[in-house]
C-alpha cells in the first residue's frame, strides 16, 4: 500500500510524531531499525524535562522547550508515561565567573518565557535540599522542570499510535530512499519495499546518514557519548530536585537527580565519538561522574551503584535543532541533530514538524475516533491491598512475583509481551515492567522472564534474545 507519511526512526521523536499524526485519517508507517522502539538515545538518556532556561533565544531549541515543558506534561499525562514536576537548581559553587553565568542564565530564561525562575542563596536552596554542598553559593532555582521515563515514554507514545492504526515495522533497516511520480519507495536492507507520499527522518545519530540517501549532505552528526551510573533505591531520596552544575560549551554536565522510579542518577559525561554504535563504559568516563557529582552531593554512597550505562545523542556543529524541509526533495523532511532539550521538546518538535507537512500540501483531517488515552500498564502497582487481593482473585498471574527487587508479577509482564508495541526479547520486557532493573539486575527473575515470552510467542527457548539477534541466551538443552 501507499503511505500518506513514513517516519525513519522509532525513538522518542518519531514515535511522538507517529502519535500526533495518529489524531489525523491518514496512513502512517514507522520504521525501526532495531529489534524494537526506542532503542538509541530515547533507551539512555537523563531523563530531564528542561525547564527552557539554556537555549540561546531565538533557536529552535528555545522556541521548542519553552513550548515543549506544558505539551509533555499533558501527553505524558493521557499516556500514564511516568513523570513528575521535581524541579530543578543550577549550581554555583563561589566563584564569580559562574555566579555570573548563572545570572545570565536567569536573564536568558526571562527571554525564553520561562515562568517562575528565581535567583536564591546557597543557604536558602540547602533548607530545600540539605545534601547539597556546602560550596553551593548561588542557585538558580527552576520551578517547572521535571523528570520522566524516556523509554517509557517512548513505548507509550508507539503504543498509543499502533492502537489508533499506525503500522510498526522493526528490524527495517533503511538504506534505499527513492522519489518516485507518486512519492517515494523506501527500501530495507533485507530488500523490503514501503511507498509513501511523503517522507519524515528521524534517525537520530544516523539521520545524515538517511539524508545522504537523497542526495542532501548538508549537515554531518556529532555523536556524542555520555556515560552515567544509576544507584539503588536506598539512594533516591538523598536531593528531591534535578542538581546541575553551571552548563559548559560540551553540554550541561554532570547532573545528580533522583528518577520517576525511586532510584538515583549521576552523569552524564560528554565524549565525542566516532561511532554512534559505541555505547561501552570507561573507568575514567565512571570516576568523572563519581568525582563530580559529588561536588554537588558529597553524601552520594557509590557503594550503592547498581548499574552504568552509556547513551550516544547527536549534535552538529550549528548547536540548533534541524527541522526543515530536505534540500531539492519534495515531500522529505529531516528532523535531525535533536540532542538535549529534545526529550522535552518532543510533542512541540512533532507539531512544528506536522505544520511542515502541512505547508508542503499533507491534508490533515481530525479522526474522530482517535484516543489519545493509553490504558495505564502500572495501574495494579496503584491499588490498595484489598484492590489487589480481588484482581489477583480474577486474575491469578497477577498474584505470582517474577522480579522480587522490583516487584513485578506474571500478569505484567504477559500484558506487555501482548500489548503494543510487543516486547518481543528480555530488555523489552525490561523497559516496559522494570522487571530485571533491581539490585540482582535479572539475575533471579531473567529465566522465568524467557519462558514467559517462549510461551507467549510460542518460541523456543533457545530462540529467546537479550536484544535481538546474535544475543541468544541458551544454546541447547541438556
Amino acid at each position: 500500500m501507499m503511505y500518506d507519511v513514513v517516519i525513519v526512526g522509532a525513538g522518542v521523536i518519531g514515535g511522538m510524531l507517529a502519535r500526533q499524526l495518529s489524531k489525523y485519517r491518514l496512513s502512517v508507517c514507522l520504521l525501526e531499525k532495531e529489534n524494537d522502539v526506542a532503542m538509541g538515545a530515547s533507551r539512555a538518556n537523563s531523563g530531564i524535562v528542561h525547564g527552557g532556561y539554556d537555549p540561546e533565544p531565538g533557536t529552535l531549541k528555545a522556541k521548542l522547550n519553552a513550548e515543549g515543558v506544558e505539551k509533555l506534561f499533558n501527553v505524558a499525562a493521557e499516556l500514564h508515561a511516568p513523570i513528575l514536576r521535581n524541579g530543578s537548581f543550577v549550581c554555583a559553587f563561589g566563584t564569580e565567573e559562574e555566579e555570573n553565568t548563572l545570572r545570565e542564565l536567569y536573564e536568558r530564561g526571562q527571554v525564553n518565557g520561562i515562568p517562575n525562575l528565581s535567583l536564591i542563596s546557597g543557604e536558602e536552596a540547602r533548607e530545600m535540599e540539605p545534601a547539597l554542598s556546602e560550596k553551593v553559593s548561588l542557585v538558580l532555582n527552576v520551578p517547572n522542570a521535571g523528570i520522566v521515563c524516556p523509554y517509557e515514554l517512548t513505548i507509550a507514545a508507539i503504543g498509543n499510535a499502533m492502537d489508533n492504526g499506525v503500522c510498526l515495522k522493526t528490524n527495517y533497516a533503511v538504506n534505499g530512499i527513492e522519489k518516485t511520480e507518486k512519492g517515494f519507495t523506501v527500501t530495507s536492507a533485507a530488500g523490503e519495499v514501503v511507498e509513501a507520499k511523503y517522507v519524515v527522518n528521524c534517525a537520530g545519530c544516523y539521520s545524515d546518514k538517511i539524508a545522504q540517501l537523497v542526495g542532501d549532505n548538508f549537515f554531518t552528526i556529532i555523536p556524542r557519548a555520555g556515560e552515567y551510573m544509576m544507584l539503588d533505591k536506598t539512594e533516591g531520596s538523598r536531593v528531591s530536585h534535578t542538581i546541575f552544575q553551571v552548563p559548559s560549551v560540551e553540554g550541561k554536565g554532570i547532573l545528580v537527580s533522583p528518577t520517576v522510579d525511586g532510584n538515583l542518577l549521576t552523569g552524564p559525561t560528554a565524549i565525542k565519538v566516532a561511532d554512534p554504535a559505541c555505547t561501552e563504559t570507561t573507568p575514567e568516563g565512571l570516576e568523572q561522574v563519581a568525582r563530580l557529582a559529588s561536588k554537588s552531593v558529597p553524601s552520594v554512597n557509590f557503594r550503592q551503584v547498581i548499574t552504568s550505562f552509556s547513551g550516544v545523542r547527536s549534535s552538529e556543529k550549528n548547536g540548533d535543532f534541524i527541522i526543515i524541509p530536505a534540500n531539492g526533495v519534495e515531500n522529505m523532511v529531516h528532523v535531525a541533530a535533536i540532542d538535549s532539550p529534545g526529550l522535552t521538546s518532543c510533542v512541540a518538535i512533532a507539531d512544528y514538524t506536522i505544520e511542515l507537512l502541512r505547508e508542503m500540501g499533507l491534508v490533515t483531517e481530525c479522526d474522530p475516533t482517535f484516543n489519545g488515552t493509553r490504558e495505564n500498564p502500572h495501574a495494579f502497582r496503584e491499588m490498595n491491598d484489598d484492590e489487589k487481593d480481588a484482581y489477583i482473585k480474577e486474575h491469578p498471574a497477577y498474584g505470582k512475583i517474577v522480579c522480587r527487587c522490583e516487584t513485578v508479577n506474571e500478569g505484567e509482564i504477559r500484558d506487555a509481551i501482548r500489548r503494543n508495541p510487543p516486547a518481543t526479547d528480555i530488555d523489552g520486557v525490561k523497559r516496559r515492567t522494570r522487571s530485571g532493573m533491581g539490585r540482582c539486575q535479572g539475575g533471579f527473575c531473567m529465566p522465568y522472564v524467557m519462558r514467559l515470552l517462549s510461551e507467549e510467542n510460542n518460541t523456543p527457548m533457545e530462540q529467546i534474545t537479550k536484544n535481538g539477534a546474535g544475543s541468544e541466551q541458551l544454546k541447547h538443552r541438556i
